[in-house]
């Protein structure tokens, strides 16, 4: 006989059916039971290998966070925030941050609200040698056998699963829809699914429409709420009395053992790995290896959503969007040698996708591990090292000459070879009577950092110890650097005990705040251009802009704070030419004539150097606007 018999007798009260009534199993939850114990294994060994192969110390400083109080409350929000709610994306894109939280928050509750009913009504059935692994999931079909449903605490869970249901299927509509125009959502571009993708795309867009079909055949019987029960109706017009809903519950099970089977081959599977990874990331562990431990759950945790193709500079050219971040990391699951040096070398490292990506997957990092790994096994001259590691500063005066100077100025290569921006910036210190002293006033070795950036993190180790060397013996408290790039490498990586590192901005606009700096206020019209290394890289965003406003009306461009572009001379690509390059400048320079500004102000002697010579090139293009560096404005 079939289910349906007994579910028609036992609703007709017949004792002698209602004691044959299958005791909560029916062959269709196989094909789900199939999918989701082959997941559970596949992620219970990837776990066991990804833990193994990171350093012990990390092991324990990632063991012993998951009891620290404020590291569980930062989890806490982190794996709401951005694997359920997905914040990040709701604060730019609203209408694609409805669509992943509903399909995430809502799937996230069902399952809740599946366990909680199972607990109160039939809690024997959450063991899992008594269906604990499918019982909750398809309760709706097994509701029949327990009469408490009828009861008032058992129409409010009808409610919240109709409810949780087609909050869900609004999110799949708008992700079928986004495949066809995800310009609608605020997307330009989307990736190209792979066929492990599509597997598991089109699995999950017929997940809950099949639930919901299932779920109403049998509301009559089952019982249902808003949603189902009208659906019932229909079905019942439509149909008859009898409804041979057996078809429904096989192709649900189907779809969903289907979908976590394809999990672990495809981008969805960032489901479940984003919960480790950001796990990983609060307890302060970095990965190593551009492929084993941590780096596998960062990317794994990789959504492919494309956020990072609209995010990247390099767009603006479609032949260059195989060169973003999603692809590099496809191309890091699949062990693509070939591709994935050829996009980790022409990275920008302006580390714009890691700062728009939902779940903070630091791909730029990655990129460096992946350099590291080819370019460190190469021959490298340090013979130019002696000489600061010998304890001779780089200005050239001895330690002892510089022993009661509180303040050291430490200008960089790339400011070197914009020397505007040294001129102006003791024409501030000048003004301000700042007491100071020049670290590399006759030149000097790099900070490191175009080093790390290539992957020589041995020659960037050397040179980090010999700037160290020479700061320390210097006997200042506060360091001033006017490059964006070394202020976050000195920040990052120099280890400065009772030593303040703060960049220029910073530093002339606490002379403004405390007076020492007198300015005044013009009616010319500025715009400010947030470096990438400065901005993302460090969140300096706030100190410049205060600055600026006291000295002119500070207008907006259309893309700044954490998604302005960058300048298009980044040092951080090793093969991106000339011509690829003077692309992203001219869209980064429209960004900032948005408002028509006077005078585009940066803070970076590299986007100095670099708008300059694209508003020279501007041929054709009336573009009546000056460029000039942060302290050339402040004390022209």
């Amino acid at each position: 006989m079939t289910p349906l018999f007994y579910i028609l007798a036992a609703q007709a009260a017949d004792p002698e059916v209602i004691d044959r009534i299958p005791s909560g199993y029916s062959h269709f939850v196989i094909p789900f039971t199939i999918g989701i114990t082959f997941l559970l294994c596949w992620i219970g060994v990837g776990c066991v290998r990804l833990l193994a192969a990171i350093p012990k110390e990390d092991r324990l400083k990632f063991w012993k966070s998951l009891f620290l109080p404020k590291t569980i409350v930062k989890n806490l929000k982190d794996l709401f925030g951005d694997c359920l709610f997905h914040v990040k994306i709701w604060q730019r894109k609203p209408l694609l941050g409805y669509m992943h939280s509903a399909i995430a928050f809502g799937w996230f509750m069902i399952i809740i609200l599946g366990h909680i009913e199972v607990a109160l009504f039939v809690p024997a059935r959450l063991n899992v040698t008594r269906g604990g692994l499918f019982y909750p999931i398809f309760y709706r079909y097994f509701v029949w056998m327990n009469p408490g449903h009828t009861t008032l605490r058992g129409s409010f869970f009808f409610f919240l699963m109709d409810f949780f249901l087609l909050y869900i299927l609004s999110g799949i509509a708008l992700a079928i829809f986004k495949r066809f125009r995800s310009i609608v959502l605020g997307m330009r571009h989307t990736t190209k699914p792979s066929f492990a993708d599509r597997v598991a795309l089109y699995s999950l867009w017929l997940i809950f429409p099949l639930r919901l079909l299932a779920e109403s055949f049998t509301a009559d019987l089952s019982g249902g709420s808003f949603l189902t029960v009208p659906v019932n109706h229909f079905w019942h017009f439509l149909f008859g009395d009898k409804l041979w809903f057996m078809p429904c519950w096989w192709a649900y099970s189907i779809c969903l053992g289907l979908f976590f089977a394809a999990m672990p081959f495809s981008r969805y599977m960032h489901i479940l790995t984003e919960v480790l990874w950001i796990l990983l990331r609060n307890a302060g562990v970095k990965p190593n290896h551009p492929r084993k431990g941590v780096a596998e759950a960062e990317i794994y945790a990789c959504s492919s959503c494309g956020l990072c193709l609209d995010a990247c500079p390099m767009n603006v050219q479609k032949k260059n969007l195989k060169y973003s971040s999603v692809y590099f990391i496809r191309f890091l699951r699949r062990h693509n040698e070939k591709k994935i040096n050829a996009i980790a070398e022409k990275c920008l490292m302006c580390d714009k996708c890691h700062a728009l990506c939902p779940v903070g997957v630091d791909a730029p990092a990655l990129r460096r591990a992946q350099r590291a790994t080819v370019n460190n096994t190469l021959p490298y001259d340090y013979s130019y090292l002696p000489l600061a590691v010998s304890g001779i500063t780089l200005a050239g005066e001895t330690t002892a000459t510089q022993a009661n100077q509180k303040v050291m100025y430490f200008a960089g290569c790339m400011t070197h070879l914009t020397p505007r921006i040294i001129k102006s910036v003791e024409k501030v210190f000048k003004a301000a009577g700042v007491d100071y002293v020049f670290a590399d006033r006759e030149g000097g070795i790099c900070c490191g950092r175009p080093l790390m950036l290539a992957g020589r993190t041995e020659a960037a180790a050397a040179v980090i110890e010999a700037n160290k060397k020479m700061i320390e013996e210097s006997g200042c408290d506060t360091l001033v650097l006017s490059c964006p790039i070394c202020f976050k490498i000195f920040k990052e990586e120099y280890h400065l005990e009772g030593i303040k590192v703060i960049h220029y901005t910073q530093f002339i606009n606490d002379l403004i705040i405390t007076g020492r700096l007198p300015v005044q206020k013009t009616e010319r019209k500025l715009v400010y251009h947030d470096p990438c290394e400065l901005g993302r890289g460090c969140g300096v965003y706030y100190e410049p802009r205060a600055a600026l406003n006291q000295l002119g009306t500070l207008v907006k461009a259309s893309k700044e704070y954490d998604e302005s572009i960058c300048c298009g001379g980044s040092l951080g690509s090793l093969t991106l030419d000339s011509r690829d390059r003077s692309k992203i400048s001219e869209a980064s320079l429209d960004s900032l004539l948005a408002n028509d500004p006077e005078t585009i102000v940066t803070a970076c002697p590299l986007c100095l150097k670099t708008f300059s010579e694209a508003v020279s090139n501007a041929r054709g293009r009336d573009i009546k606007v000056s460029v000039k560096d942060f302290a050339e404005v402040v004390c022209p």
